[in-house]
Formats: structure tokens, sequence, C-alpha cells
């Protein structure tokens, strides 16, 4: 599948769709699981268009396979999705995604190089040369490094709702790169650990 518009393809982690416990443990502003779903099945679908396309980092929802299924029928677009350490009823139910990749998935996008997982690494492939990494699973937990080109894409950090792939590329341009292996000295390319 080419994917290559920036502005319909969609970054989002951790939306525990029927997860009550979720309220509670990262402060969400919701009463209840119902106002949480419908809030970010609303926040969702005010963004994502029938073709565009989600890449979803983890954690989709808990519970059974018909609520799961319930909530996965009203989401727009196409959903890309990497297994989290949530994911139980995703797993049973995988054939229903766009894709659904194991942990981790790699592609060129718009010419740079991305890297997607629901956990956040400290190098991933092609870091030295200044590739992306997009990750979830710490709710907006872990500071930023405005050194390396990553960050949490995960709903609690984008107002329960996906983020563009361009507010994306336009975060990482941002930042000031420094690779985090490689240094430069004299013309050459140094291992710095």
């Amino acid at each position: 599948m080419a994917i290559s518009d920036e502005n319909h393809t969609w970054l989002t982690a951790d939306t525990h769709f029927g997860h009550k416990n979720i309220i509670k443990y990262c402060n969400r502003p919701f009463s209840s699981i119902s106002e949480h779903d419908e809030a970010l099945i609303h926040n969702w679908n005010s963004r994502v268009g029938n073709n565009d396309v989600v890449f979803h980092l983890g954690d989709f929802a808990f519970g059974e396979d018909d609520y799961f299924h319930w909530i996965f029928s009203r989401l727009n677009g196409k959903i890309i999705f990497i297994q989290g350490n949530h994911d139980n009823v995703a797993r049973r139910n995988k054939h229903v995604f766009h894709q659904y990749h194991y942990g981790y998935h790699e592609l060129e996008y718009c010419g740079k190089f991305c890297v997607f997982s629901h956990y956040a690494f400290e190098v991933w492939n092609k870091s030295h040369h200044g590739s992306y990494h997009f990750y979830g699973h710490s709710h907006g937990a872990l500071p930023d490094n405005p050194n390396a080109l990553k960050f949490d894409v995960g709903v609690d950090c984008f107002n329960y709702a996906p983020i563009s792939m361009k507010q994306a590329f336009d975060v990482m341009a941002k930042k000031t790169f420094k690779p985090p292996i490689y240094t430069q000295k004299n013309g050459r390319t140094e291992k710095t650990v």
C-alpha cells in the first residue's frame, strides 16, 4: 500500500476503549468509560476520513469481542495496527485491521524512514541517520528529548485524538537532531559508545 499524503495519514496509541480503570490510571477527564469511548470515537472521526490511514501503536481496547467489533465498526479509516501489551482482544480479531504487526513496523514515508512501536526506544533502526520513531505506551509520562527524533503519539498527549502525519513531521522538524551513537569528527563518522 502506498502511503504518502501527510494530511490523510494519522498516528495514535493507547485508546484503551472499554478499559474503565484507564480513566483513573491516566487521570482522563471522563466520568465513565461510556463517555470516554464516545469522546474518543468522536475525536477520531472528526479528523479521520473513511479512506484515510491510521497507524495505531497499540493498546486499542479491552473487553469482549462483541464490544471490540462495535467500537471498531464506528471508526473511520484503514487501521494499520502495531500490537501493544494490552491487546488480547485485538490479537484475537487481527483480521479486521488493514494490517496487523506484532510490536514493530518500519516504512519509508514521504522520503523519511519511520519506525513505529508500542514502546519507546533510545535507539532504533537508522536512528543515527535521522530516522523518525513514533511510539505510545508511556501515556505522556516520558520527558521529551529535543535532540531525539522520537515522540509519544498516544491520545493522552494530543487531547484524546489522532494527530496527522503532517503534525508529527512538524514536531520532528522543531527538534535538534543529535545522532545517538555516532558523531562526525574531521569529516569522519566515529562511534561514541
